[in-house]
Parts: structure tokens; C-alpha cells; sequence
């Protein structure tokens, strides 16, 4: 039988239990990544509907024509769909792959076990909107910027589920030139 009422979105921090050295302790688990209960397509289909609102409120004008939506694995991968879905928008997604594929862009995603993470099909002049499901420090969206823009393209903006609002990353993206739009926050009030 199919559900026909939308959960809210929620997002909670858990410690990781087996972590690697450079891995956070922690984690941000969410309502959408079917860790603790499965996940409704209608609340998928809402999620990325309110997102893509949020970051049309938020960024508006300054979005101009995009692309495509740039994703993060494995973790970006559902808002990413999400968001595609509800701003009828071309997706790629960013992996952990080294792959003999044109347009390769390498950037670094500090905190994982494996630190190179490659989006292809990259080529100058592209315009997109990065994605990802969390956002705490911010590097790993800061680096992917700078390295989109030495490959002549322009990341617009960032647009994630959950945004860490303890950590410095919404000031370290501006800086970069890359509005940060979140669904929602955990740390102390923006």
C-alpha cells in the first residue's frame, strides 16, 4: 500500500563506531539515507521539491542556466536524483573512481579513507549546482569548486540536506564563492 503522507525531513549526529584515522567520529544520519527506517519515493519526490524551493528563495537570480547538478558519492547521490528530478535538471555525479574518461576533474575530499575523488565529463564554460547530502567543515565542496574553476567552469552555488552549522562551512564556501543553501541546519542557529 502506498504511502500517501509526507514525513518531515530529520537529521541527527551518531558516532561512528569504526573509523579510519582520518575520518570524523561522527556522522550525520538523515531521514532519506533508509539507515534506520526505508524510505518513502514520495518523501524523496518532497525532499528534493522543498530543496530545489530553498535554493530558488534563496539563491534566485544569481542561479541563472544551469548545466547540470554536480553530485557527490555516495552520500549526494539521493538528494542529488532529488534535486534533479524536482528542477528537471541534468545529473552527474562525482566518484571515488579513477577512470581513463575525458574531462576529468580531481579534487580532494579530505576527511575520507580515500582522499581523490574525480568528476568526469567536465569541459569549460559548464555551469552547475554542486549537492551533496552534508556539510560540515566544507572543504570537500571548497576544493571541488577551486578545481571546477581551474577547469574553466562555474560552480554556482551548494545545496545540501543537512548543513553542520558549528564548523565554519557556509563562511569557507562563501569565500570560495559558492553560496551554501541548506534544508535544514544542526549546531547553534544561522
Amino acid at each position: 500500500m502506498p504511502e500517501t503522507a509526507t514525513a518531515p525531513f530529520t537529521a541527527r549526529i551518531v558516532e561512528r563506531l569504526s573509523i579510519g584515522p582520518q575520518s570524523r567520529r561522527e556522522r550525520i544520519i538523515h531521514s532519506l539515507d533508509g539507515l534506520e527506517a526505508p524510505v518513502a519515493p514520495s518523501d524523496l519526490s518532497s525532499v528534493g521539491e522543498e530543496l530545489w524551493y530553498r535554493v530558488q528563495e534563496e539563491i534566485g537570480s544569481e542561479l541563472g542556466p544551469l548545466d547540470f547538478l554536480l553530485g557527490l558519492d555516495a552520500g549526494g547521490i539521493l538528494p542529488t536524483v532529488a534535486l534533479a528530478h524536482a528542477a528537471a535538471l541534468p545529473y552527474k555525479i562525482a566518484w571515488k573512481l579513477h577512470l581513463p574518461l575525458e574531462g576529468a576533474v580531481r579534487f580532494s575530499e579530505p576527511h575520507a579513507m580515500r582522499t581523490d575523488v574525480y568528476a568526469y565529463g567536465i569541459a569549460e564554460g559548464q555551469r552547475m549546482l554542486l549537492v551533496d547530502d552534508e556539510v560540515t567543515t566544507g572543504h570537500t565542496l571548497a576544493n571541488l569548486a577551486q578545481s571546477l574553476r581551474q577547469a574553466g567552469t562555474t560552480p554556482v552555488a551548494a545545496a545540501c540536506l543537512v548543513e553542520d552549522t558549528t564548523r565554519g562551512a557556509r563562511e569557507l564556501l562563501a569565500a570560495h564563492g559558492v553560496p551554501l543553501v541548506s534544508l535544514s541546519t544542526i549546531g547553534s542557529s544561522r
